[in-house]
């Protein structure tokens, strides 16, 4: 019973974040799957990549009843998105897990003070 809850919160705040904040969930879920569920670091990144692939359909179907979704731009964009998301895969399997573990978490703090630092700048400038 308590590895169902687990995994249905994981789900649902994976979702949640998905659907808000267009992350893919990937920063809740492989952590959550490392830590929570005892995954291998690779396991969980190419199970976050199953999720993502549902995850993201749900969302950008409801984010494009709102007319907020740019088709055109979204296919220029996923041509080469899935070229580095096939070469990032084959490149996944040789990084120890440790190495990929640090990356990941360096990516989502560099991510996070970025978003932080142009959200800033754009206060104390009145830009948005």
């Amino acid at each position: 019973m308590r590895l169902i809850l687990i995994l249905v919160g994981v789900g649902l705040a994976t979702g949640v974040m998905a659907g808000l904040m267009g992350v893919g969930g990937g920063i809740i879920a492989v952590p959550a799957m490392v830590f929570l569920l005892g995954l291998t670091q690779h396991r969980a990144h190419g199970t976050s990549l199953a999720i993502i692939v549902l995850t993201a359909t749900a969302s950008a179907l409801n984010y494009g009843r709102y007319g907020n979704v740019n088709l055109q731009l979204a296919a220029e964009l996923a041509v080469g998105t899935v070229v580095g998301s096939y070469l990032g895969a084959k490149l996944m399997n040789r990084v120890p897990a440790k190495d990929l573990r640090r990356a990941f978490g360096a990516m989502v703090i560099v991510v996070g003070v970025m978003m932080i630092w142009t959200g800033m700048s754009g206060f104390l400038t009145g830009v948005q």
